[in-house]
């Protein structure tokens, strides 16, 4: 290959990496919101679509130009977001037995219950994977049934037929979706003393309840060792009045950071602690991921605790 081919695949790939650029700009919310539905948590769905997006760039030379690229993001995000589920232990085997045998024409489907509304997002967690996806991508993000198909790797029929049989289900639920995750006593009680020390500056107290290898990832900034952070350092510089509260966000338990505007604190970001014999081994700070706590169902804020 000679010096004028070199240069014309650099700037292949230079166009495509700007015009990949562009489009996450624009669609990183969106492909958020899908993983998040599809997951079942804002703060997971986050991490589906950073692993995504990783993918999707090392992918991105063999990147065929006369696709666009947004379906193609999000394909991949569905499928990361479906390994998840599978890691996680979430598998519908009947489902999948009954989905073979299928047959890949239905009637025509009807329209989402305009009394479900937004609601939708939410409720198709209670839906498995691929009726969840069929939904979420018609009656959400309004793809077409043939885009569907080739983001799921099904066919149109199968698409229809799962959007009949989850369109069914959604419009006989409860409206309530239960929440299953719990917090022991220590954990709560360390998750209060995190937020008692963080706010008051505490750096040599708070890293007494971290353990020596905590890793630490600040979402779109650093991965890596806790100790090879200037992480507590970067919020003692910042301007603004700022604060951390122990709170929920969906049901999953989590530390907010609100931020004093306007004689209110309001939460800005959220703070994911991983816990190991009641030692601290890995923080997540989403606090460069404003969308999350927008896509959320709800955040709730405990009360700051009395001295």
């Amino acid at each position: 290959m000679n010096s004028s081919d070199d240069a014309n695949d650099r700037g292949s790939f230079e166009a495509r990496y700007l015009a990949f650029l562009e489009t996450i700009t624009h669609l990183r919310p969106s492909l958020h919101r899908y993983c998040s539905r599809m997951i079942g948590s804002v703060l997971d769905g986050e991490d589906v679509v950073q692993e995504a997006l990783f993918q999707a760039y090392r992918k991105l030379d063999s990147f065929d130009e006369d696709r666009r690229l947004a379906p193609w993001l999000f394909r991949i995000a569905h499928n990361r977001s479906v390994d998840f589920l599978r890691r996680r232990g979430v598998r519908e085997e009947a489902e999948a037995e009954a989905e073979a045998a299928a047959p890949d024409s239905v009637a025509p489907i009807e329209p989402p219950l305009p009394a479900l509304g937004r609601a939708v997002e939410h409720l198709v967690l209670t839906l498995p994977p691929k009726e969840r996806a069929c939904v979420l991508l018609k009656d959400v993000f309004e793809y077409s049934l043939e885009d569907i198909a080739e983001l799921v790797g099904s066919t149109v029929g199968g698409v229809k037929a799962a959007l009949h049989r989850g369109r069914a289900k959604l419009a006989t639920h409860s409206g309530r979706i239960p929440r299953t995750r719990v917090t022991s006593e220590d954990d709560a009680r360390l998750l209060h003393l995190y937020v008692e020390r963080f706010n008051q500056r505490d750096w040599n107290g708070l890293r007494e309840l971290i353990a020596a290898d905590a890793r630490l990832r600040v979402a779109d900034r650093f991965v890596g060792r806790l100790i090879d952070s200037p992480y507590f350092g970067n919020y003692e510089r910042l301007s603004v009045q700022w604060r951390l509260a122990v709170g929920e966000v969906d049901g999953e338990p989590a530390i907010i950071t609100l931020h004093r505007d306007t004689g209110r604190w309001t939460p800005r970001s959220i703070v994911r602690l991983s816990l190991t014999d009641r030692r601290i081994v890995r923080i997540s700070d989403y606090a460069h991921c404003p969308w999350i706590i927008p896509a959320a169902t709800s955040v709730v804020v405990a009360p700051a605790a009395s001295h």
